[in-house]
């Protein structure tokens, strides 16, 4: 009876298989064998080299910075959004009036398309019309405009801000649905034995939410890695290369220089960086729900 529902069980799961592999598997696959050659379509040159894409950017200084700049607008990033969707959520979870005006409110960034808040900056930032250096002259921050998105110290930060901008609701949102399921005798178990707000929260809330805060770091820094859209929309990666990321990179390569061997090579070791960390944070999401059993 056993061996028929298993095997009935692999009947009705081989469509959606078949589709994952079809639109999922199939791209990695094909690729990862493009790495494998030398393609470049203007040239009409197509051979096989093995490794020879790997060798090339392991010895180059762009790749390496574009990898430098991934890693940076990674941990800077998602820091600031945990930081500030953690204070956020806690704000919301408070019971206080307007909070249900505060839950819509927070949500009104994550709406908006990546592409449409880029723009938004975009003009934001702008030196000569932009409403940022126009209100830090007023308060006398600024002497004069800044060039947010052309300086290669600020453009990479400038990007950043964007994203934390836009980001911080969704990790709010879910950091505060995690709130909503915590058990309320065990705060008033810690009320009961004269903890303060501060104890409760490093030692009650703090590891209780830990399972849900692991989980939406795990989104966001996957997210942030592919990082695209905005860096593309707000600085096209320069100036000089100073705000490329690896997807940026991987796009320059593939449709800007047709070099789609290199191109995919990037692809694939960005797919490998994002796997390395989803294996690290799945690890210690493990680790974490053995404890807690």
């Amino acid at each position: 009876m056993l061996k028929k529902e298993s095997t009935l069980a692999k009947l009705f799961l081989a469509p959606a298989l078949l589709i994952i592999a079809a639109v999922a598997l199939y791209p990695i696959l094909n690729v990862l064998w493009l790495s494998l050659h030398r393609k470049l379509l203007i040239f009409g040159i197509d051979r096989f080299i093995g490794m020879g894409n790997y060798a090339y950017l392991l010895q180059d200084a762009r790749f390496w910075r574009s990898l430098g700049n991934t890693l940076y607008f990674v941990i800077l990033a998602t820091g600031l959004e945990m930081l500030l969707g953690l204070i956020t959520a806690l704000v919301m979870h408070q019971p206080r009036p307007g909070k249900t005006f505060l839950r819509a409110a927070i949500l009104v960034p994550w709406a908006v398309p990546t592409v449409v808040s880029a723009r938004m900056w975009e003009w934001i930032f702008n030196p000569d019309f932009g409403v940022l250096n126009f209100f830090l002259r007023k308060i006398g921050l600024l002497s004069s405009s800044q060039n947010w998105l052309g300086d290669p110290t600020l453009a990479l930060h400038a990007v950043i801000f964007a994203d934390v901008w836009k980001t911080t609701p969704f990790v709010a949102l879910l950091l505060f649905a995690g709130l909503q399921v915590l058990p309320a005798d065990i705060y008033e178990a810690a009320r009961i034995d004269g903890t303060n707000a501060w104890q409760r929260f490093w030692r009650v809330t703090l590891p209780l939410l830990m399972p849900v805060f692991l989980t939406t770091l795990l989104f966001r820094t996957l997210d942030a890695f592919r990082i695209f859209d905005s860096v593309y929309v707000l600085t096209g990666g320069g100036p000089a290369n100073t705000s490329e990321t690896l997807s940026i990179y991987a796009y320059k390569l593939l449709f800007q220089t047709l070099q789609f061997g290199a191109g995919s090579a990037v692809a694939v070791l960005t797919f490998g960086c994002v796997m390395i960390v989803s294996l690290f944070y799945i690890k210690l999401l493990t680790r974490g729900s053995t404890k807690i059993d």
